[in-house]
């Protein structure tokens, strides 16, 4: 069983998980804010380059190289996934109730980082975050995938639209027929769909449509972990944008590592 531990940097608490060791990274609480990457890589390990991109809830993921071919002036690119290229790369994404999803690839020991809503998750940016690691030489079977805190399904009211948008990257359901694409999200063990007392509505939980599209890859459930906080409902810790409406996150990040 993976374990989720609390770890500290000057009293401001931060989070791990045992599956990505001994990967360096940390999903970071509200108490950091507003360190910016560059400063939070330095709690990680003050050697490596921070990378970072302008998430736009879409599937583009970079590496460090397209990342300095495309900025502008300070500006970084627009995406919401990114890959390393070499070691000692901070790799960065920020949430407030999306999912945040560290990858690393125990054989190159490459790293990625994604940022997935329900927009991100509906084009299948963690797969598509996997296919450019498989480019660099991964290969399924040693990665190992962690999702940080989000917000949880029974508290995601969303339309019955969205829940077919995203619901229809598991299931082979034409997505215009919702009714019949809800009837099938339901179906599934653990499913991703929790009723909602709204016509119309439902509750959907992000993750667990990351860990099927996973499960389709050929991940196993052993190559995956997902933590056990909502930032809707740990408020002491995280930001939650659907709590607050405030334009604060959170920052997750590892760094890529030699391998002997």
């Amino acid at each position: 069983m993976h374990t989720w531990h609390w770890q500290t940097w000057n009293d401001l608490p931060y989070l791990t998980c045992s599956l990505l060791e001994p990967w360096l990274h940390g999903f970071f609480t509200q108490q950091f804010w507003p360190r910016s990457p560059a400063e939070l890589t330095r709690v990680l390990y003050p050697n490596a380059q921070a990378y970072r991109v302008k998430q736009v809830h879409g599937n583009t993921v970079l590496a460090p190289s397209d990342i300095e071919a495309l900025t502008v002036d300070t500006d970084p690119p627009s995406a919401d996934g990114l890959i390393t290229e070499q070691a000692n790369q901070a790799v960065w994404a920020c949430s407030a109730d999306c999912t945040p999803v560290l990858i690393v690839d125990r054989v190159t020991g490459q790293v990625a980082a994604v940022h997935a809503g329900w927009r991100g998750t509906s084009l299948k940016i963690v797969p598509q975050a996997i296919a450019r690691l498989c480019q660099q030489g991964s290969q399924l079977q040693d990665l190992r995938v962690a999702m940080g805190p989000a917000i949880e399904g029974d508290v995601y009211q969303v339309s019955e639209h969205v829940a077919a948008e995203v619901g229809a990257t598991v299931v082979a359901i034409d997505p215009t027929d919702t009714a019949m694409l809800l009837r099938a999200l339901r179906q599934i063990p653990n499913s991703p769909l929790l009723d909602d007392p709204e016509p119309g509505r439902t509750r959907l939980d992000v993750r667990r449509i990351n860990a099927l599209q996973l499960e389709r890859l050929g991940l196993s459930a052993e190559q995956l972990a997902i933590a056990p906080y909502c930032t809707y409902k740990t408020s002491d810790r995280f930001f939650s944008y659907r709590r607050s409406r405030e334009k604060k996150a959170q920052w997750s990040g590892i760094i890529s590592r030699e391998m002997n």
